[in-house]
């Protein structure tokens, strides 16, 4: 090759490593998170580029929600404000502007709620929603598989179409990254509107395949609403070779359908800039009976905060007497990680429940590192046995009870687009612990004495994992 070539392409190499090791100290990132990078560019530059532009990127800068949705939801929101409406606990009211400010989510009032620990009883709930439904099905999914729930989902969503209901469907392509096209193109030819979440084509959106859509939202006529942590799959039905799946998911009646509504149609309008506006048909219409308030809030890697992450720390940090925890995945951010060790320190009741094994034996290792200080802060850790422990649960004391798509981990809090609930109001809180204590007499706690007797190799093995936490 000729040596000024060879050069020339020496000196645009070093420039493009040198241009984004600049972009990534410009950006003003937690050290602990550019340190690595820039590290990785100057002694592995090739794998660096790569990983980078797969992993790396930075979106914060850009929007969760589009500006024309939140004017929709706040109109919707202001005429509610005006009705009576229950208050909340004085002490929470830091949490519930927070969640206001940060993740644009207002208090939504008199919902009626009806909890699903299974996949069966769910799927049988939604399929029966669906097939009275009369106007609109709005459906999204991170996995709808093909398989024998999704087949049947999918005749049903095409029987609705044909009778003249709006049905319109988004989907995750990494999430269902498994299914042939053609089980969704069938939909589309039935007169089933559909479309896949950040589609990666390489090399347009292959930047993009980091960040990906985990909600779980389904919503009816704009009267009924399901959302939590299960997907459209046969193992959270059937089980798996983990055994069967236990997971929580909620159905809403009342003000908290206005919420799933507003983040679907956001979610709809930003995938195909189809606008629908929350009124008339798809704005909610009717009122539950309870007397528990509401806020429904939606997260991802656009936008400067990271508000799920924050409101869950705040949660934790107003909590008087308990904290019961459940999620598949532990691998937590230092702030949530002090907040808990922090309040089991101070001697509140701070359980943490995980799957005995997960789907991911890496991401076992990793979680099982953070353990050690768990425990010797006086966190109560249980392994459940009875299956694949997949629900996302947290209860604060008596009056506060968070449900969603959520997982305690890197991706959900830095990468993923997801939707919690945050419920205030005794009556639920106490049907969720009540839940929780079943859940526990299928559980194995954890001896502190015994952890600590691990292996060499399996806590080696453990760290190891861990460093890639923000990445699994």
């Amino acid at each position: 090759m000729n040596p000024i070539v060879l050069y020339s392409l020496l000196t645009l190499y070093a420039l493009s490593i040198l241009g984004v090791i600049l972009v990534i100290i410009s950006e003003n990132r937690n050290p602990l998170k550019s340190v690595p990078w820039v590290i990785v560019l100057m002694f592995a530059p090739i794998i660096g580029l790569v990983v980078y532009f797969f992993f790396g990127q930075n979106l914060s800068k850009r929007r969760n929600i589009t500006r024309r949705a939140r004017k929709q939801l706040d109109a919707y929101l202001a005429d509610e404000e005006r009705l009576p409406h229950p208050s909340i606990d004085p002490e929470l009211e830091p949490l519930r502007q927070l969640i206001i400010n940060g993740g644009h989510a207002a208090p939504l009032y008199h919902t009626d709620i009806t909890v699903y620990t299974d996949g069966a009883s769910k799927m049988q709930a939604l399929m029966e929603a669906i097939a009275s439904a009369e106007h609109h099905i709005h459906l999204l999914y991170y996995i709808i598989d093909s398989d024998r729930t999704g087949e049947a989902l999918r005749e049903l969503l095409i029987r609705k179409a044909k009778e003249g209901v709006e049905v319109r469907v988004l989907y995750d392509d990494v999430g269902s990254r498994s299914v042939r096209k053609r089980f969704f193109r069938e939909m589309q030819d039935a007169g089933v509107e559909v479309y896949e979440f950040l589609h990666v084509k390489f090399p347009r959106f292959t930047s993009k395949v980091n960040y990906r859509n985990h909600r779980k939202i389904v919503v009816i006529d704009g009267r009924i609403g399901f959302f939590g942590g299960m997907n459209i799959a046969d193992r959270y039905i059937y089980g798996s070779p983990l055994g069967p799946w236990r997971d929580t998911h909620f159905a809403l009646q009342g003000g908290g359908v206005a919420g799933l509504q507003a983040i679907f149609l956001n979610d709809w309008y930003v995938t195909t800039r189809q606008r629908i506006e929350l009124r008339g048909p798809y704005q909610p219409h009717t009122r539950g009976h309870s007397n528990n308030v509401m806020q429904i809030m939606q997260s991802g890697p656009f936008g400067k905060w990271r508000t799920q992450l924050q409101a869950i720390c705040m949660a934790i940090g107003r909590a008087r007497k308990r904290i019961w925890i459940q999620t598949p995945y532990y691998l937590p951010s230092d702030a949530l990680n002090n907040a808990l060790q922090t309040a089991a320190l101070a001697g509140l009741d701070v359980r943490l429940m995980l799957p005995e094994r997960s789907d991911s034996r890496i991401v076992d290792l990793a979680a099982h590192s953070y353990l050690d200080d768990m425990l010797r802060a006086g966190v109560k850790v249980s392994f459940y046995m009875a299956g694949f422990l997949h629900s996302k649960l947290m209860i604060i004391d008596d009056r506060l009870t968070i449900v969603g798509s959520a997982n305690l981990d890197f991706r959900s809090f830095e990468h993923n687009f997801e939707v919690n609930g945050y419920i205030y109001g005794a009556e639920l809180a106490t049907r969720m612990a009540t839940i929780y204590e079943q859940d526990s007499t299928q559980c194995r706690r954890i001896a502190a004495a015994e952890w600590f007797r691990r292996s060499r190799w399996v806590r080696l093995s453990e760290s190891l994992m861990r460093l890639f936490s923000p990445l699994l």
